[in-house]
């Protein structure tokens, strides 16, 4: 009995050295637009709490749904308050946790050296200028696709040109079909457009044609580690680096 014993015992240790490793990691569900600055504010974070730093991207909607399902998040940064407030709205977040991280700009964009004037504005008529398809996310849940058609309506755009509208999973999925050709123009946030080198910006929207980009962040799970990256984000060093990719800090 006494290797038996021996055998239980060091299985019951490796089990356990194995829950503690997973319970260290911190699991972060975020935009897809916040893919290289989050990436780059993550290592410091890791370096300093010797914790690792799971980082998964894609719309803020397909998150929020996975999220509800229980998928292992531990923190979420949506690109808009409306998925952050369906979490909340089915008590899957920390709420005295959430803070409204940070801001961005929508802009119109086509493929390198291919663009046409425009004047966003109500008096322009985008229709007639506009020969072939427009790219941004899916205008009835990503972020980036309901900011779109908030702003196309508002400058009376969306009537002649909606029938041309590409939906996509997210952002950077708008980005590419861009960048490759394969459509004429893209709607997307001036941090992925910076991040580019195969697409111009040809106009930006006014902050007025559409409900305020706004980047929510809550914990999902009570867990230290997820408390301490929260608290990492806010800091002027995070700051400086969502800064460098475009993005405006808010005040809380």
């Amino acid at each position: 009995m006494q290797p038996l014993l021996k055998i239980l015992l060091r299985a019951s240790v490796l089990c356990w050295l194995v829950m503690e490793t997973a319970a260290a990691d911190v699991t972060v569900f975020a935009a897809a637009s916040l893919t290289n600055a989050l990436t780059e504010i993550a290592k410091p974070f890791e370096a300093k709490h010797k914790t690792p730093v799971r980082l998964s991207f894609a719309a803020s909607s397909a998150l929020a749904k996975q999220i509800e399902q229980g998928a292992p998040a531990d923190v979420f940064i949506s690109a808009d308050t409306q998925w952050m407030d369906y979490l909340d709205g089915k008590g899957k977040i920390d709420r005295a946790s959430r803070v409204n991280l940070l801001g961005n700009t929508l802009v119109l964009i086509a493929p390198k050296g291919k663009g046409f004037p425009v004047r966003v504005d109500k008096n322009f008529d985008f229709a007639k200028a506009l020969k072939d398809k427009l790219c941004t996310g899916v205008v009835e849940s990503v972020p980036v696709g309901i900011y779109a058609k908030e702003a196309l309506t508002h400058l009376g755009w969306w009537g002649g040109v909606k029938g041309r509208v590409v939906g996509t999973e997210d952002v950077r999925a708008a980005l590419n079909l861009v960048e490759r050709g394969e459509c004429e123009v893209g709607i997307v946030y001036e941090t992925d457009a910076r991040q580019s080198k195969k697409v111009d910006i040809i106009g930006r929207f006014p902050d007025d044609s559409h409900t305020p980009i706004v980047y929510p962040a809550a914990r999902v799970t009570p867990s230290e580690d997820a408390r301490k990256f929260l608290e990492h984000l806010r800091q002027d060093s995070a700051g400086k680096i969502f800064a460098r990719y475009g993005f405006k800090r808010l005040a809380e």
